[in-house]
């Protein structure tokens, strides 16, 4: 019954299949390599951008923050929730490599930025001229960290006003895939199509061992990722190894049969938890991960059970015997159906 993160769990066996078959032999470094070239190539086609740029590194904070080093200079803000993911957990990364630069936070509800939070942010923003950061760029996390999906309506209406005041448009993909396999929306719709600029595509939640992709929509800004690449190490001499991992799981839509098997287990979980008078979803279930409010003495016996998640926040009372606590469950592509009715089973029996 592990339900902490969909890190926790293990390597989808196409893709290390895929790693081992790349381990035959010599090839080319630091990406010259035919791994890279068709990853490249297949991440183009996909997104349906012949022209799109594609830099792999090996961890989302690294796409995260070199993406958004390349679009913000360094008197520059990123509008983002105040529950993101480049916020909260990854120790100020962006600004470290932006060398300056600021993480302007919002507000909204399920960790979600409305048009209208973002219109008066935008209205507020940089009035103090040369005294203040200046707002540079939006930053959406998709799925967001409460859980939420973005339609692509919301996406396009939101970098429709981000573009009109001269910022840029990023978006924090960890949990891309698990969005798609929820929506009718193709990878394109729900990115440059919906005005994203820059998209850090994340496969490593979803079955990879460690792969991410900065997908740049914008050729012109493929020099200045390339060089903060290597400047921040994060250009593997031996990328064929990152490069299998992402073509595998982008090959014959495996990365959607992931996703769309968290997402299940997800949906079986979430139902099964309504059925249980005392525990109640904090917010939607859109994606592989969900809120619960529970009694502490639920969690207690789900704790005695084996049952192992994290507390949301982290510095509420791991012991707490009285009153109530909140629990983040995540589902992942290797979590099974027993898995998900043993934890209800269990729950319930501890009502």
């Amino acid at each position: 019954m592990k339900f902490t993160s969909d890190n926790a769990s293990g390597v989808a066996p196409e893709i290390m299949a895929a790693l081992s078959a790349a381990n035959d032999g010599a090839a080319g470094a630091y990406g010259g390599d035919p791994w890279t070239d068709r990853t490249t190539a297949l991440i183009q086609e996909t997104f349906e951008h012949e022209d799109a740029a594609v830099f792999l590194v090996a961890t989302g904070s690294a796409a995260n923050a070199l993406a958004l080093s390349a679009v913000t200079p360094v008197w520059g803000s990123i509008l983002c929730h105040r529950q993101a993911h480049v916020e909260e957990d990854e120790c100020g990364a962006p600004e470290f490599y932006i060398g300056g630069g600021k993480l302007a936070l919002l507000d909204g509800d399920d960790a979600k930025i409305s048009a209208n939070v973002l219109t008066e942010a935008l209205r507020k923003g940089g009035g103090h001229g040369v005294h203040s950061h200046q707002p540079r760029v939006l930053s959406l996390t998709q799925a967001t960290e409460a859980g939420a999906l973005y339609s692509a309506d919301e996406v396009a209406e939101l970098a429709g006003i981000a573009h009109g005041a001269g910022l840029r448009v990023h978006m924090d993909g960890t949990r891309f895939s698990n969005a798609i396999a929820r929506t009718n929306h193709s990878p394109a719709e729900m990115s440059w199509k919906a005005g994203v600029d820059i998209l850090c595509l994340g496969a490593t939640k979803c079955g990879a061992m460690a792969a991410e992709a900065v997908v740049v929509f914008d050729p012109g800004l493929a020099d200045e990722i390339a060089y903060r690449r290597k400047r921040g190490g994060h250009l593997f001499s031996k990328m064929r190894f990152v490069s299998a991992q992402m073509e595998a799981w982008l090959k014959d839509g495996l990365w959607l049969r992931l996703a769309g098997r968290a997402n299940a287990m997800a949906d079986r979980l979430a139902e099964g938890l309504r059925q249980i008078p005392s525990m109640r979803l904090a917010h939607p279930v859109e994606a592989n991960m969900m809120f619960v409010e529970m009694e502490a003495r639920t969690h207690q016996a789900l704790r005695a059970a084996g049952a192992d998640y994290y507390l949301e926040p982290a510095w509420q009372d791991e012991d707490a015997s009285e009153g109530r606590v909140q629990a983040r469950l995540v589902c992942s592509f290797a979590t099974t159906p027993e898995q998900v009715d043993e934890f209800l089973e269990k729950a319930q029996a501890a009502q």
